[in-house]
């Protein structure tokens, strides 16, 4: 069962968001949303790549890292009907999302619930490794299926290091988000509504099998406005062997933004 109205939790927006006070009216704040199992911890390390003007607010879920002890959520609506509402007091300046693999249709479905609410769309919501919403996925699901045929997905998709999917006790110590991540993902029915109208920029991996360069394009249908798609070197998790470059692409789509509001602040 879902967490329901968890007591508020000390940390930056109850924990939601790791790392440091927000900081005074950036340009704009980029929320990074994790994969299967991921933690905050992986964008980390973005933060020096976007400057003064673009704030990096990494995106910690319940049942990893930071918040170990707290129960995983195994479904979409409750994870991001929750997220919404920590996050609303840091949207007084324009955001951005940025999610990967599982992460991508957390941003998703965050971006529609913030339009529903009032708070407006992002600026651009960034997709990465994750088919688009509307698209069937036809992998048999995991979130119950034995442990050996969990780790073995993990293993194929190179989600974990090795170093935990070679010790049994340290991996069963994350296998409770793992699965609940899964469940997330195949519990999730879409539904057809209005189109975003925030460009949206979609990446894949030149070898990730479970997403090939065509299956980008359905990404396009979600929105109204603008869609770019790219192809960078790697696998499933392009993201590490092709940072530069992913974060060179997501500074030239964000660049609009902090320039105008660059204008505006030295005026």
């Amino acid at each position: 069962m879902d967490p329901i109205a968890p007591r508020p939790r000390a940390g930056r927006a109850g924990g939601w968001i790791t790392g440091r006070s927000p900081r005074r009216s950036p340009a704009l704040r980029l929320f990074c949303l994790p994969y299967v199992g991921g933690g905050a911890q992986v964008y980390e390390p973005w933060r020096p790549a976007f400057g003064e003007d673009v704030e990096v607010c990494a995106v910690e879920l319940p049942g990893r890292q930071t918040r170990m002890r707290e129960s995983p959520y195994t479904r979409l609506d409750a994870l991001v009907g929750a997220l919404a509402s920590a996050i609303v007091d840091e949207l007084d300046v324009p955001y951005a999302l940025f999610g990967h693999s599982m992460g991508s249709l957390v941003a998703f479905e965050l971006a529609h619930e913030l339009r529903r609410r009032g708070a407006g769309e992002p600026c651009v919501l960034f997709v990465s490794a994750g088919p688009a919403p509307r698209v069937p996925r036809l992998l048999p699901p995991l979130h119950a299926a034995p442990e050996e045929r969990v780790v073995a997905r993990l293993a194929e998709l190179g989600g974990l290091p090795q170093e935990i999917l070679d010790e049994p006790e340290l991996l069963r110590y994350f296998l409770p988000a793992i699965r609940a991540d899964f469940e997330v993902i195949e519990t999730y029915g879409y539904r057809p509504r209005q189109p975003l109208a925030c460009p949206v920029v979609a990446f894949t991996g030149s070898d990730d099998e479970d997403l090939p360069p065509a299956g980008l394009a359905p990404w396009g249908e979600e929105t109204t406005g603008r869609f770019d798609q790219y192809v960078l070197p790697g696998g499933h998790f392009f993201l590490r062997g092709s940072q530069d470059e992913l974060l060179t692409l997501m500074r030239g789509a964000l660049a609009p933004y902090t320039r105008s509001w660059r204008r505006f602040a030295d005026a």
